[in-house]
């Protein structure tokens, strides 16, 4: 973790200092030309590996040894490679099992697939750095996942595993780290009428291949999107990377899109791991529900505390609520070292 980083963390949980006052250097690489690769579409073919399920444009499906040649009329082949060069996918599913899920993912990659998705859990987390290193020297494939519920343009597209029933084709766009919490959100906007324009479930994992600054990218310039539901929680820095983003968006942009989020995990307790591998706060690397909420809030953010209110709050901001202010930016007035204990302090 770098020093500017560790110093940011600190001192927003030992004094609630706003996010926006600091400025993060900007990692690019040429997996960030993939981030369009979201856009899925009633167009996009897909096809399955290891299994084929639901009816979005299914081309084929990939198994190891395949005993027949079709199933369910599509054909099945024995190799990405073989089924990518035939049938030209623009989406391949992935339903392995963590173990084994790496190795799918790369042979995606290297079948230069534009979008891959991942909903295995228990992925090992050094298999998903290798994975990684694969994905960050390409600019072909785009991962969503893994350990998350996959992603679906309504009535469009689906890939994954979620309850396509509740979506409804509308005009918020969804992004989450939980899959559940994302049905919440789903499920009132439908209530509600919206509906959902693009719903993107980032997964739970520490190392996810597209997180929250990626899908705003897409959410910020997808014209079907007016509004969008950001879902986070603890463990990582997820949320205060995307907050950053938010602030630079909304300071730059005449007629911003509104914004709702929300942070799962407020009482949650040190040290115990909250459903997904990567909701845990372990030390000061890792930032409260509350300092996130913050950060969020002063970029701009309508923060909720709960998912009930998600629906009905994105509807108040698209009928004339007015969006909240964006904090300035303020040059932060703590020493480093300072901030470092402080932050220690706010974690005893």
């Amino acid at each position: 973790m770098s020093a500017s980083r560790l110093r940011t963390v600190a001192k927003l949980a030992a004094e609630g200092v706003s996010k926006g006052a600091f400025s993060y250097s900007a990692h690019t690489s040429p997996y960030e030309k993939t981030i369009q690769n979201l856009k899925i579409n009633e167009h996009s073919r897909v096809i399955y590996q290891d299994t084929i399920a639901y009816g979005t444009k299914v081309l084929g499906g990939v198994t190891l040894n395949p005993d027949k040649e079709t199933h369910l009329d599509l054909p099945l082949f024995g190799s990405v490679k073989d089924a990518a060069k035939e049938l030209k996918p623009d989406v391949s599913a992935v339903f392995i099992r963590g173990a084994l899920a790496a190795d799918a993912i790369i042979d995606a990659i290297e079948a230069e697939i534009p979008l891959i998705v991942s909903v295995a859990e228990h992925v090992p987390a050094h298999h998903m750095l290798r994975v990684h290193e694969v994905l960050r020297t390409q600019s072909k494939s785009r991962l969503v996942g893994p350990n998350g519920p996959g992603i679906i343009a309504p009535e469009q597209c689906r890939v994954g595993i979620m309850p396509y029933l509740q979506y409804k084709r509308g005009r918020i766009g969804i992004v989450s780290r939980s899959g559940t919490l994302s049905y919440e959100a789903v499920g009132a906007t439908t209530e509600l009428g919206l509906g959902q324009s693009l719903v993107i479930g980032v997964g739970g994992d520490l190392t996810p291949g597209t997180n929250f600054t990626d899908a705003l990218k897409v959410f910020f310039e997808h014209e079907e999107t007016e509004g969008i539901i950001m879902i986070g929680e603890i463990g990582g820095e997820a949320e205060l990377e995307a907050a950053d983003l938010i602030a630079e968006y909304r300071r730059n942009t005449s007629n911003p899109k509104p914004i709702v989020g929300m942070i799962a995990g407020q009482s949650a307790p040190k040290g115990k791991v909250m459903g997904h591998a990567g909701a845990v706060l372990r030390s000061v690397v890792d930032v409260p529900a509350s300092v996130k909420m913050k950060a969020l809030e002063e970029a701009g953010v309508t923060v909720v505390g709960h998912a009930g209110a998600l629906g009905q709050e994105i509807a108040d901001l698209l009928n004339g609520k007015p969006l909240p202010q964006v904090m300035p930016k303020v040059k932060p007035k703590v020493d480093i070292n300072e901030a470092i204990q402080s932050g220690r302090r706010a974690f005893d």
